[in-house]
């Protein structure tokens, strides 16, 4: 039994309205994000079917696995899919100091705005107001993430992304089918997904992605970057 809904209540978004949870919803449209990568093993095979399906998402990527794979950092960039700040190295907000976590996120910024800024594909995530590229969307890894920690990325200029839709395609005892119906089921109009392009959740993922982007396609959605 999940002790986490599969879509975000009403009350939990009431209660932290700051956050972004779900896009407006007058439009047929669905964002796919994917957490934790970029990853060897899974995000190639999660671009090329994205692509399949004329679809685009965004990828919120962890700053230690941009440093070791810094060519699929830049084939996201390639294929015109938004980026997104996961920290450097995937801390539970609740038992990190504010000080630590804020300093992941920067120092996960620093990175990926060198990344982008040595990629000729930089003016897909230019920040408007400055003309220069900047990470300046965030997700908080497990999505923990204190009061205090969330006020002070705020105050920087980050957009702190959660969810409307969890896939759960990290838990084992989750099967494949279900994995898919999670989505399939409870997304609608406005929804941001979460999947991850990780090894962990690379059974689930890979089984329930391109069943989610083939029910949505034939429904007339689109898939859309953040």
């Amino acid at each position: 039994m999940n002790l986490i809904p599969i879509r975000t209540p009403k009350l939990i978004k009431g209660i932290f309205p700051n956050y972004i949870w779900n896009m407006p919803q007058d439009q047929k449209t669905i964002y796919l994000t994917f957490d934790d990568g970029p990853t060897p093993e899974i995000t190639h095979w999660t671009l090329n079917i994205l692509k399949e399906f004329n679809a685009k998402a965004t990828f919120f990527c962890i700053g230690n696995n941009i440093e070791k794979h810094p060519e699929i950092f830049h084939d996201i960039l390639k294929d015109g899919h938004t980026l997104g700040n996961h920290t450097y190295s995937h801390p539970k907000g609740w038992t990190t100091s504010s000080e630590v976590y804020v300093d992941q996120v920067l120092k996960t910024e620093e990175i990926i705005d060198y990344q982008v800024s040595n990629s000729k594909f930089q003016t897909l995530h230019a920040d408007r107001s400055q003309g220069s590229p900047r990470a300046n969307l965030f997700r908080p890894p497990y999505g923990q993430i204190t009061p205090q920690q969330g006020r002070r990325l705020l105050t920087l200029g980050y957009e702190i992304i959660m969810w409307d839709i969890l896939a759960f395609d990290w838990k084992d005892s989750i099967s494949e089918e279900q994995c898919a119906k999670n989505v399939i089921s409870k997304a609608r109009p406005g929804s941001i997904v979460v999947f991850h392009d990780s090894v962990k959740a690379s059974r689930n993922m890979m089984f329930a992605l391109p069943k989610v982007l083939h029910h949505f396609n034939e429904s007339g959605f689109k898939f859309e970057r953040l």
